[in-house]
């Protein structure tokens, strides 16, 4: 009698929302000219033209055909659960479900990723689901059950990245969907494959990239000249950008060795290490020497990392106050000049206290710089920072030869030389971000190590000839790179 006497009175208030029986879990069927609704132990009858049969009560909305009335069932107390208002946004590349609600949810935080397919319930009865903007490619099937709201979605060859977790202060239920495209594996050679992968930090992170079980690494180019990776090694079976250079002069910056030999001093960051496919990262540990006119010779420090007598390779000023340049080229002291003197491309120079040379020192005399690594490598190429290092988040620019912080902020193409624990190489160009997310997403991906090479525009992996990162402008040609062969 309550029940009858509350439909009698909110009777004429209530809206109709006539959703399919099968909406809130109900299998409808016509029997001797009845329409009849059953399922989770609720069973309902109507008799066109003459009314409700089951229940008796006469104020429910009356139904229509295979569709019925959610207030109705809302009034019968189908729903087991509270009822929560339902917001949809955008947050960055995700579509966000916020479901407003009356207490704190019980749940804890809740994330995957799922091929093609994603099942979800939430324990309110949410109607406004049935209205939401679903992002494209995104088909979704709501049901409104007694125990919640569950939401079937289908993306058919795509990837469904979700996040979902409470909110306390409103309390809140949110729901970060990210439909992806799906990832890509294509055998290259024995022990090497190309990939196309999602990086999660939490926010999705496309990642390209070559993985390579064995072959050969070398480093490739010369200084001065430029050229699109592809064209350093046309016989490779990839190609990475390598490290950074002067835009102006194509003089690289940073340690560079060849079959042995140094084609470029250190700058004080890190270096990726090599023989054979044994890879290691450091700040290189660098013995240079300078040979006087009358056969002196005295060691220096060289560029970032100075001692009393400091060789520079790098253009532009060189020296502090108080002290003097040598200015060489072509293994003649050019001009004696006081710093801070400006360094030209294709010159080096020897800093030192002013009136205190190192040896007597006159223009023209022959002057030359040697150096070597200690320990010996075969093969070296500088670049960083330095993202992971042993497992661990490495990434820390302050400590490494990096004055201007503004280009490892910006948000950009990212290229890193990785490796995993089992010494899996990897060659990676990431879609535009920034080193310190590019370092989380390859931990989350299983990296043991990775190094930071030249990023922006000079990001480029070339797989047998053809650019497999996306970018929307014209390559930048690069002074030096990595070509992995088989």
């Amino acid at each position: 009698m309550r029940l009858l006497a509350l439909l009698l009175l909110l009777g004429p208030a209530l809206a109709q929302t006539l959703l399919p029986a099968g909406t809130f879990g109900l299998a409808f069927r016509e029997e001797g000219g009845a329409w009849v609704y059953e399922g989770a132990g609720l069973r309902l009858v109507y008799v066109p033209g003459v009314g409700w049969a089951e229940p008796l009560e006469g104020g429910l909305p009356p139904p229509d055909g295979e569709r019925v009335a959610l207030e109705a069932l809302k009034a019968l107390g189908y729903f087991g659960v509270p009822e929560v208002g339902v917001r949809f946004g955008q947050q960055g590349r995700a579509f966000r479900l916020v479901l407003d609600l009356s207490a704190p949810h019980p749940g804890q935080a809740q994330e995957g990723l799922e091929r093609g397919e994603l099942n979800l319930l939430f324990p309110y009865l949410a109607p406004r689901l049935l209205q939401a903007p679903w992002p494209q490619g995104v088909q979704a099937a709501v049901r409104l059950l007694p125990g919640g709201t569950e939401v079937r979605l289908l993306a058919p060859g795509s990837l469904l990245r979700y996040r979902l977790f409470p909110l306390p202060d409103p309390p809140r239920l949110v729901l970060d969907l990210y439909p992806l495209a799906p990832e890509v594996e294509e055998p290259l050679a024995p022990g090497v494959r190309y990939r196309e992968v999602w990086a999660f930090t939490p926010e999705p992170l496309r990642l390209y990239l070559v993985e390579a079980e064995r072959g050969r690494l070398l480093p490739v180019g010369r200084p001065g000249t430029r050229a699109l990776p592809k064209d350093l090694a046309p016989g490779a079976l990839a190609v990475l950008n390598g490290g950074y250079f002067d835009p102006k002069t194509g003089t690289p910056i940073g340690l560079w060795v060849q079959d042995g030999v140094t084609v470029s001093y250190p700058y004080g960051r890190t270096a990726l290490l090599w023989d054979e496919f044994r890879f290691y990262l450091g700040l290189p540990r660098f013995e240079a020497v300078v040979g006087g006119p009358r056969g002196e010779r005295v060691r220096v420090g060289v560029n970032a990392s100075r001692a009393r007598y400091t060789a520079h390779t790098a253009p532009g000023p060189v020296g502090r106050e108080g002290e003097e340049v040598a200015l060489v080229v072509g293994d003649r002291v050019q001009a004696l000049l006081p710093a801070p003197a400006e360094l030209p491309p294709g010159a080096w120079a020897l800093t030192y206290p002013k009136g205190s040379p190192p040896f007597p020192l006159q223009v023209g005399d022959p002057v030359s710089l040697y150096g070597r690594l200690d320990p010996p490598f075969r093969y070296a190429l500088e670049a960083g920072p330095l993202l992971l290092r042993e497992g661990q988040y490495a990434f820390n620019p302050a400590q490494e030869n990096f004055k201007d912080p503004r280009p490892l902020q910006a948000v950009a193409p990212q290229a890193a030389v990785a490796w995993t624990r089992e010494g899996r190489l990897w060659l990676v160009v990431s879609e535009a971000t920034t080193p310190g997310v590019l370092a989380r997403g390859l931990l989350a991906l299983g990296a043991w190590n990775a190094l930071r090479m030249d990023g922006g525009g000079s990001a480029q992996l070339w797989v047998k000839g053809r650019l497999r990162n996306p970018y929307s402008g014209t390559p930048r040609p690069v002074v030096s790179a990595l070509a992995l062969y088989p």
